[in-house]
């Protein structure tokens, strides 16, 4: 019987990760992520699954971050019914992570459908709704790391640290002969909470994240960290306004209280004034604060309850802070394209007094990653703001291993006697790190998959593409179209008036109108000859 592996997800981008082993007529998922960034991405979520639901076995979840685990709502909407296997603290945070994305889901169908752009045009329909996904956390089923446990017949699994998260995991799977290991998402060395990863050696096949394949970042110690942000907070200060930090609900935020309350008890940052705007993230701390007897670097102390520390929940405490000055904001989501983040950026990005520091990974398309490369203004909502605010970040947050730890890790795997799939990154990231992969002779075969490619993974011996992906999607996977149409639409008013001749500026008008009906006369003019071209067929 063979054993195949399938990508649906999370191959040439960062997001979307779900992967899909056969063996005989057992089925299982590694993860069933969302995608996220640009919106040609996001459609992909709304896409019928590229897999038979009612034939999966089993799906096993690597951690809780929604892109990996925000499409589980979806298959119990469609009528899953299987056990996911995870470790226990992931099933803690998938309960209110998965609400919460459900929720999130309800909202902004309801938002878009209100929007007067979308006037007349069908009703726009949630993935999932929060009821689907409480259905889904409870077919969550534990095991602690390295403990071996079968989902389905012909599979022996068990979980590794990857050291990325809270409960997140590395995941060992034995199937017809062939081991495999998917790494997950891998934590870099020395981070705080977690020991570093850990996973088996000797493979015949690796799947290996390449968030930053290109990118080798300084090395900083915690304290060294730390540095970094006083500097950032004392400088905001300075300024006047608002420090606004875009925040990944689970683990960032929690990594951000730690430094501050740390900073603030030394009072190397006076009297801070905190406000973590986010119920996610505020339910994920009250997970971290269950396992604090687990967690490195707290010094045995609960970090979360420093007195500067406030935490919002109410949607009216929110709205107050847009008229606040001189405190710290931290809000979801991490990549700005939902969540409460995006009323901040709305009343603190035309501020010149403001700061907004990222301090997390920004997939390409994604609001975050548009204000990050200098975007002197964006749309948000649908609204035109402009940026003024100062627009810094600090990278040593990352929650990823850079380029030297995942060399490090693949290494350490070996020997691959089979193939090293690079996965979980975008193109640049995944190419760079092959380059260095193969001059090192870390695997006798590496592979770039594409979305829907499916690969025969014999034991001892390169795998063999056996299907081809969906070369089409190509496109979806960077800046799309609207990325381009909100540059152009947040700038045309301002170009247009730049044309100080009022005839010249309504013959550029006319200019551009022209050129949009030119391309709907060719697509009705193709659409013609190919009706002409079938009718002729059918009198032949």
């Amino acid at each position: 019987m063979t054993f195949s592996l399938t990508f649906h997800g999370a191959a040439q981008t960062v997001t979307g990760s779900c992967l899909e082993l056969r063996h005989g007529r057992s089925r299982v998922l590694l993860d069933c992520g969302l995608f996220q960034g640009s919106r040609s991405l996001e459609a992909l979520n709304h896409e019928p699954p590229p897999f038979d639901v009612a034939g999966l076995d089993a799906v096993i979840v690597s951690h809780a971050h929604i892109d990996h685990s925000g499409q589980l709502p979806r298959l119990a909407k469609e009528g899953y019914k299987g056990a996911i296997w995870c470790t226990p603290e992931t099933s803690d945070l998938l309960e209110f992570m998965l609400a919460d994305a459900g929720r999130i889901q309800e909202a902004e169908a309801e938002r878009r459908n209100r929007r007067r752009d979308r006037a007349g045009d069908d009703p726009f329909e949630p993935i999932y709704t929060e009821a689907d996904a409480m259905a889904a956390w409870r077919l969550t089923r534990t095991v602690p790391l390295c403990t071996w446990f079968e989902p389905a017949e012909g599979f022996r699994m068990r979980f590794w640290n990857a050291g990325h998260i809270l409960g997140s995991a590395s995941v060992e799977v034995e199937a017809g002969g062939t081991r495999l290991l998917f790494s997950g998402d891998l934590g870099p060395d020395n981070k705080a909470f977690h020991p570093d990863p850990d996973s088996p050696t000797g493979l015949d096949h690796v799947i290996c994240e390449s968030t930053y394949g290109d990118r080798a970042r300084q090395k900083v110690t915690i304290e060294e960290r730390r540095r970094l942000l006083e500097a950032e907070i004392l400088a905001a200060r300075t300024r006047g306004g608002n420090l606004v930090i875009p925040v990944f609900a689970l683990e960032r935020t929690q990594e951000l209280l730690l430094d501050i309350a740390a900073l603030s008890s030394s009072g190397r940052i006076g009297q801070a004034m905190v406000f973590v705007d986010s119920p996610l993230a505020n339910r994920a701390t009250l997970a971290f604060r269950k396992y604090a007897d687990q967690l490195e670097d707290t010094g045995g102390r609960d970090p979360f309850g420093h007195p500067s520390i406030r935490y919002v929940n109410d949607v009216a405490e929110s709205m107050r802070l847009n008229s606040v000055s001189g405190a710290i904001i931290l809000a979801a989501s991490g990549m700005c394209e939902a969540g409460r983040i995006r009323h901040h950026l709305f009343h603190n990005l035309p501020r010149r007094d403001s700061t907004v520091l990222f301090v997390g990974f920004q997939a390409e398309g994604s609001l975050g990653r548009v204000i990050l490369e200098g975007a002197k203004r964006v749309r948000i909502s649908g609204r035109d703001v402009q940026v003024r605010a100062q627009i810094r970040e600090i990278d040593s947050y990352s929650a990823h291993a850079d380029q030297t730890e995942l060399l490090a890790w693949i290494a350490a795997r070996a020997p691959i006697t089979g193939s090293l799939f690079l996965d979980h990154g975008e193109a640049g990231a995944i190419a760079e790190l092959r380059r260095l992969a193969e001059s090192r002779g870390l695997a006798r075969s590496l592979i770039v998959p594409e979305i829907g490619e499916t690969w025969e993974l014999p034991p001892g011996a390169p795998a063999r593409r056996t299907k081809t992906g969906r070369t089409e999607l190509r496109p979806a996977l960077g800046r799309d179209w609207q990325n381009e149409y909100a540059d152009l639409a947040t700038s045309l008013k301002r170009r247009l008036a730049n044309i100080r001749d009022a005839e010249a500026r309504q013959k550029a008008i006319a200019q551009m109108r022209a050129v949009l009906d030119s391309y709907a006369d060719f697509r009705e003019d193709k659409q013609r000859r190919r009706e002409i071209r079938r009718g002729q067929g059918r009198r032949a």
